[in-house]
């Protein structure tokens, strides 16, 4: 649930889709805890993250992915048939995978000694994806995403939005879901006041003088665009000084 008002928030749409992982081994297959290989699964989720109460929201999301757990066999291109958006157009660009590292490290324990490990490589076909990482007494976060985005940044605003939703659950369940802070304080102020600190001394003049000044050092620049047209600085005050007149002759002073 906090992923879906992590991507409403970032995209600015309620209705989100993204892709998270399944077990694979959840459902009907005979003595499927003994059979090797790798039964992970992909497949879309779709959350609205609205004005709805967190406490429904939760639930709502709760009934969705056991939904979908039902299907979790099913290949992410019957999926995307049965979704009526036509390839190549992508189901989803983010993903959300929940890890159990508790499981894995207990796993490796038991690996025979004539095994070495020597090094390992995250690699994801999707250009937002991010990692929950459960060690048991305590979760971590892990991002990777294209550039220009930065990992940090998701992670941080996925911390902050985990931090509002269980604060609102424990509290104030009735809190609407898109008024959950995405933001923590110290971005906030960063954003809303110190990247805002923009006064400065204004000249005691006329704005027509400083427009004026500008036309004398950048005659050449774009001053306006409309359309397909166009006018530089130069051209822009010729018009000026010429309705200036004209208005004069009409018998229009200014003091």
């Amino acid at each position: 649930m906090a992923w879906a008002r992590v991507l409403a928030a970032v995209s600015r749409h309620d209705d989100v889709v993204f892709g998270t992982t399944l077990f694979g081994r959840m459902q009907g297959l005979d003595d499927v805890d003994r059979a090797l290989g790798l039964f992970m699964n992909t497949l879309p989720l779709r959350i609205r993250a609205d004005g709805r109460g967190v406490r429904e929201c939760v639930q709502h999301t709760h009934e969705r992915i056991a939904q979908l757990l039902r299907h979790e066999h099913a290949s992410l291109a019957l999926a995307q048939r049965c979704s009526g958006v036509a390839a190549p157009t992508p189901l989803f660009s983010a993903l959300l995978n929940y890890r159990h590292i508790v499981a894995l490290a207990a796993d490796a324990q038991e690996t025979p000694s004539f095994f070495t490990f020597l090094s390992g490589n995250e690699r994801t076909n999707y250009p937002v994806t991010l990692s929950v990482d459960d060690f048991g007494g305590a979760m971590g976060l892990t991002a990777q995403v294209q550039s220009p985005l930065d990992p940090r940044q998701l992670c941080t605003l996925m911390a902050t939005t985990l931090e509002q939703l269980t604060t609102a659950l424990e509290r104030a369940p009735a809190t609407s879901l898109n008024r959950l802070e995405v933001l923590s304080s110290v971005e906030r102020e960063q954003l809303l006041l110190q990247w805002n600190e923009t006064q400065s001394p204004f000249p005691e003049c006329c704005i027509h003088q400083l427009f004026e000044e500008q036309a004398a050092l950048r005659p050449d620049a774009v001053a306006v665009v409309y359309n397909e047209a166009q006018l530089t600085y130069a051209e822009l005050n010729a018009h000026a000084n010429r309705l200036a007149h004209y208005l004069r002759t009409l018998g229009v002073w200014s003091r």
